[in-house]
């Protein structure tokens, strides 16, 4: 039997979790990316986490340097990028260093052994080499020589140097997994030829990196088994990969066509949330305007003054940027003014940790400002409901003539997963008046309000008749003009309050995973969703009585959320801070919740959540 004709089994998976990692320079990145898109136009359903530095470049081969990509790929329904590696592609010691921790026994490793040599090996803080010395004795090894493989199967492509040759080895290791897991090549070689199309000796290297690896995964008698994991299961529909991200930035533009207004959105370039500005940018043919202003005050300033001219306006920023634009903020919630501040949540404090997640901003959203300053808050559970949030974050600012803020997290807005498209005639219209004639007689009221609502009027600057006095002093009812008066503070404090209150009439009741009382039920909010959705499902089949309540509406909460809480012994509070939300939740509702909290820069996993559940009950 020849080589080309040897055995290889096929074995079905119904799920795989793979990360690549390398050094920042080595493009995992974008090699998760391409592992992923082919995922997906192969049908599998897909959760990812993109793990990277925050620094530019750090420090070649040491551990702050190591730049992960982790995929969860299956042929069912899944909601978080897995736990741990079945399968890890470590291309020199630090990445495998890195991630040593969070591998199972018995998983398998592909190692790029050129990378450890005695140099690489010290920067990652190894005496030892790991190959030799016993500590990979619990995992499946596949020793891959990568750099010097791809420098053979690219040497003779003019006009490229040591450097740009060695900067393929990624698509040569993307390669060898196409191979084992069975994915076609033709999507990224289309991507390579559409992103180096005035390169051409780019798209040679590259095309030739990723076949020689799946081809040395075809020759080589290291892998005996190829695995296969079958499209999923999903309901009806057109699908697309999306990042929460993405999603976020065509909510914002389908919110402003369905109001028939222009977009505009200001925003400083800031870790995580600048690719809702990069998303935005290139939307001109749909009257979305972008201006990345010189700081975080300006851009809130800028936002402001769009939603006064009568535009759409919205920001993007992470938790630094919102302390900068709360006096802004304020500002626009005493002219009373419809505008939506996206807050991708990292962690902090100060410059904190730029590339990694928390939910760490819930109490500064809501109390973050000076005076009472009640404002309405969302938050995503999936990075496709970004999409939603945002849509339903313009129409409520409209309902409450009000900022509204979202509050996503670096999890969401990085992560990708497969999004049903929506039908563009299913979404309702937003309705948008303007006046046009004056609401008071010979003088235009703009403190008004509605008798339903609590809104003001949204009076276009310049319309005839419409000249009215606006600005961050207290405000007399009605008129609007400078008052120092008890009754009239007190009265303009009830209704900013008031009005956001109401939108509880409007927002969708609280719903319940699981049965409606019973020992315990999980509460959540934000990207913490799937991890304690799965656990909950997996402590449900072992016949424990545990539901699961993730809130989207953080202010004003449902209506029935207090009458949930109540009809559960005792509530569990997992967030990715030190308790904020379970803060709220004792001082709003008068419950006792137990709190599980984590801040290391990381989601939750579906094990740490399960093992408290389970400690729980089995003390219940």
């Amino acid at each position: 039997m020849t080589e080309d004709q040897r055995p290889v089994v096929i074995q079905e998976l119904e799920s795989v979790v793979i990360r690549f990692a390398g050094d920042s320079g080595d493009g995992m990145q974008l090699t998760g990316t391409q592992f992923t898109n082919t995922a997906a136009i192969i049908g599998n359903d897909i959760s990812t986490l993109p793990d990277y530095p925050a620094e530019i470049r750090a420090p070649a081969g040491t551990l702050a340097g190591v730049s992960g990509f982790q995929v969860h790929l299956s042929e069912s329904d899944i909601s978080t990028p897995g736990d741990a590696p079945d399968v890890l592609i470590a291309m020199n010691p630090a990445a495998l260093k890195a991630s040593l921790p969070d591998m199972q026994p018995g998983a398998s490793i592909i190692i790029n052994t050129d990378a450890f040599n005695k140099a690489n090996l010290a920067k990652a803080g190894y005496e030892n080499n790991p190959l030799h010395d016993g500590t990979l004795s619990n995992f499946r090894i596949y020793e891959v020589p990568v750099t010097t493989l791809n420098r053979n199967a690219v040497a003779d492509v003019a006009g490229l140097s040591p450097k740009e040759i060695n900067r393929s080895q990624n698509f040569f290791a993307l390669g060898l997994v196409y191979w084992v897991y069975d994915r076609p090549l033709q999507s990224t070689i289309e991507w390579v030829n559409k992103r180096f199309k005035n390169k051409p000796e780019a798209i040679e290297a590259n095309v030739r990196a990723l076949r020689a690896g799946y081809y040395f995964g075809d020759t080589t008698e290291a892998f005996q088994v190829r695995y296969r994991i079958k499209p999923a299961r999903l309901r009806a529909g057109h699908y697309r990969k999306i990042s929460g991200n993405e999603a976020m930035a065509l909510g914002l533009v389908t919110a402003a066509q369905k109001a028939g207004k222009p977009l505009f959105f200001g925003a400083y370039p800031i870790t995580p949330a600048s690719d809702i500005l990069h998303a935005l940018a290139p939307l001109r043919h749909f009257e979305v305007l972008t201006f990345q202003a010189e700081d975080e005050i300006a851009a809130m300033g800028a936002t402001l003054g769009a939603a006064f001219g009568g535009v759409f306006a919205a920001t993007g920023t992470s938790g630094p940027g919102v302390a900068l634009k709360s006096e802004a903020m304020n500002l626009a919630l005493m002219l009373e003014l419809p505008m939506v501040i996206v807050n991708v949540q990292r962690g902090g404090p100060s410059t904190g940790l730029p590339t990694k997640v928390e939910q760490s901003d819930l109490l500064q959203v809501m109390f973050g400002r000076n005076g009472e300053s009640p404002l309405p808050v969302l938050a995503p559970a999936t990075p496709g409901e970004c999409f939603d949030m945002a849509v339903e974050a313009f129409r409520l600012a409209m309902r409450a003539m009000a900022p509204v803020i979202i509050l996503s997290d670096g999890f969401l807005a990085n992560s990708s997963e497969p999004w049903p498209i929506p039908d563009p005639d299913a979404i309702p219209p937003i309705p948008v008046e303007h006046p046009t004639q004056s609401n008071g007689g010979d003088r235009f009221q703009p403190y008004r309000r509605d008798p339903v609502t609590l809104g003001r009027p949204w009076a276009i600057p310049g319309t005839p008749g419409l000249e009215h006095r606006v600005g961050g002093l207290e405000k007399s009812p009605d008129f609007g003009n400078v008052s120092y008066a008890a009754q009239d503070h007190q009265r303009m404090v009830n209704d900013r309050a008031a009005k956001v209150a109401r939108l509880a009439d409007i927002i969708p009741d609280q719903t319940v995973f699981g049965p409606e009382e019973g020992e315990l039920l999980v509460v959540g909010w934000g990207g913490t969703y799937g991890a304690i959705h799965a656990a909950v499902a997996h402590a449900q089949n072992q016949g424990y009585a545990v539901a699961h309540a993730h809130i989207r509406y953080l202010n004003p909460f449902p209506r029935n959320l207090g009458y949930i809480l109540q009809r559960y012994k005792r509530i569990l509070v997992p967030e990715l801070n030190m308790g904020q939300l379970s803060l709220l939740l004792r001082g709003r509702f008068v419950r006792d919740v137990i709190s599980l909290n984590k801040v290391e820069g990381r989601p939750f996993k579906i094990s740490e959540i399960n093992k408290t559940i389970t400690e729980l009950m089995a003390g219940a």
